[in-house]
């Protein structure tokens, strides 16, 4: 019989050996001592002062209204246990202070702290005392020397104020013949394992490993991708407001992932979404290789599976000879030039309050974006209150001295021009007098000779989304819910980790995973 070559008995020994090895292991695990160990993981961050009230539809929680300096209050829920398999005396905890650890909280002061136990060992609450130690000052928790029996462990409740939920928290320690360490469990209170965490990673990995070969070798498979790595190809499309995030990712993804091929086509949210649809239509196994992206919610009404991936920040721009000030343009100004009321920026004048810059006698110039355009529709939606852009289209390259039927009209209409990508708006303003357009907030930063306009005094900023209307989540289109295993699948859990996720911080996007408030 063919399975009974060589290479394929090779592989079955194999996967004998490492489940004989994995017993041998369990053997010695259960007859060897091994280490003391506290083992220690945070079980709790969350934010509870006024970022919470605002990101959760103004909703007072009432803890620190009379506190302005909690307004960014935190909580932690700190569990510390004994995880190995040998009890830890006051006299194993090795520092030289009168504690025995120490938890510095990156970024944040501690404002207090409770401690809490199981039912059973109330007689750990003896050792939290000061004269054992147990304190906190700045960014540092005092944890006293706390004898532990086996499985035995304590939580502290920390109250602290001054950063972000996530910053590193670390616990400073040492313990005789043994270590502090971070850990996880599936459960809150999971009772430790009979084997160490290196023996079951171990063991895990070998039997998985030796089973996984005999398997493939038995099939004929290749070798599969590194863990957490698909491979294939994938066309990420869509809008040019997210391209630079996309593109960036997915030069990441190729570097760590051999045999993946991503290839990004930004040209417009509503082009990118129609296209995935059409696709769908003539070939699902087709569709299942290319996402759509897309500034604000095009796909539901084509039946598509969408997933909210940030929030981006829009604004408008001007060209830097026409100085708005710091208070800019308020929104029924807006609303007058892109209605075609408003033809020379000098016109706006009469209405402006005394002390603010007088505008240039320069003919308005609307450089707007293609219907295709997610950074329109929500620019329209959110800026406008739902109206169109009533000016008509009566130029090609928005150049007044070119359009005849404008210089034609005298005063009579307004330059206007469509341009297909984010970066063709950016350029036509740097280079005409008096253009007016609209942009992704940290591409319109990064451009030179365009000023970002505030809207009724409110400058561009994530960080005062509150108040700042023109914004919208960007959304990642599939045909399906991406199947597991698939590129699609892979490259859309990458979005989710963290350093994908300070890539788009780093862009000026909000992941909507640390703005669930904001995104959902």
């Amino acid at each position: 019989m063919e399975w009974l070559s060589a290479e394929n008995l090779v592989a079955v020994g194999t996967a004998v050996l490492g489940i004989v090895a994995s017993g041998v292991m369990v053997w010695f695990e259960r007859r060897v001592p091994r280490r003391k160990r506290i083992g220690y993981r945070v079980q709790m961050d969350n934010p509870i002062g006024d970022d919470v009230r605002r990101g959760r539809a103004n909703v007072r929680l009432g803890l620190f209204d009379e506190a302005p300096d909690m307004s960014d209050a935190t909580l932690v829920l700190l569990r510390i246990e004994n995880d190995g398999s040998q009890g830890i005396d006051r006299d194993d905890y090795t520092g030289p202070e009168r504690h025995g650890l120490t938890a510095v909280f990156s970024d944040r002061t501690v404002r207090g702290v409770s401690v809490t136990q199981p039912i059973d060992t109330d007689h750990l609450m003896d050792h939290f005392t000061p004269e054992r130690g147990f304190g906190y000052e700045d960014n540092r928790l005092r944890v006293p020397r706390v004898p532990l029996n086996r499985g035995e462990h304590y939580k502290l409740l920390v109250l602290l104020s001054g950063g972000d939920v996530g910053r590193p928290i670390r616990m400073i320690g040492g313990i005789r013949d043994g270590e502090v360490h971070p850990n996880r469990s599936a459960t809150p209170d999971e009772i430790p394992p009979v084997l160490s965490p290196a023996a079951r990673i171990f063991t895990g990995l070998l039997t998985l490993s030796v089973l996984v070969l005999a398997t493939l070798v038995v099939a004929g498979d290749d070798t599969p991708p590194p863990l957490g790595c698909e491979t294939g190809r994938l066309t990420v499309t869509g809008s040019t407001a997210f391209a630079p995030v996309i593109e960036t990712l997915a030069k990441e993804y190729e570097k760590d992932c051999e045999g993946a091929r991503i290839t990004v086509e930004a040209r417009g949210s509503e082009a990118g979404v129609a296209g995935l649809g059409a696709t769908g239509a003539r070939s699902a196994k087709e569709a299942r290789s290319v996402i759509a992206f897309s500034d604000g919610p095009m796909g539901d009404r084509l039946g598509l599976h969408g997933e909210k991936i940030a929030l981006s920040v829009f604004t408008l721009v001007v060209n830097d000879g026409i100085d708005l000030g710091a208070r800019g343009l308020t929104r029924a100004e807006v609303e007058r030039l892109y209605r075609g009321e408003v033809r020379r920026w000098s016109d706006l004048n009469a209405a402006r309050p005394a002390g603010l810059p007088r505008l240039p006698d320069l003919p308005v110039v609307l450089v707007s974006r293609d219907a295709y355009s997610g950074t329109r529709q929500i620019f329209q939606e959110r800026v406008l209150a739902g109206a169109w852009e009533m000016t008509p289209t009566t130029s090609l390259d928005c150049d007044p001295l070119k359009d005849r039927a404008v210089a034609a009209a005298g005063r009579a209409a307004v330059t206007r021009c469509e341009l297909a990508s984010t970066e063709d708006v950016l350029d036509k303003v740097a280079a005409q007098p008096g253009a007016l357009g609209y942009s992704e907030l940290t591409l319109a930063g990064g451009h030179r000779g365009v000023r970002r306009v505030p809207l009724d005094g409110e400058a561009a900023s994530v960080e005062r989304l509150d108040r700042y209307p023109y914004r919208g989540v960007e959304y990642a289109y599939t045909y399906r819910s991406p199947a597991p295993g698939s590129l699609a699948a892979g490259f859309l859990a990458y979005l989710d980790e963290g350093t994908s996720q300070d890539v788009i911080r780093e862009q000026g996007h909000l992941p909507c995973t640390r703005a669930a408030g904001r995104c959902g």
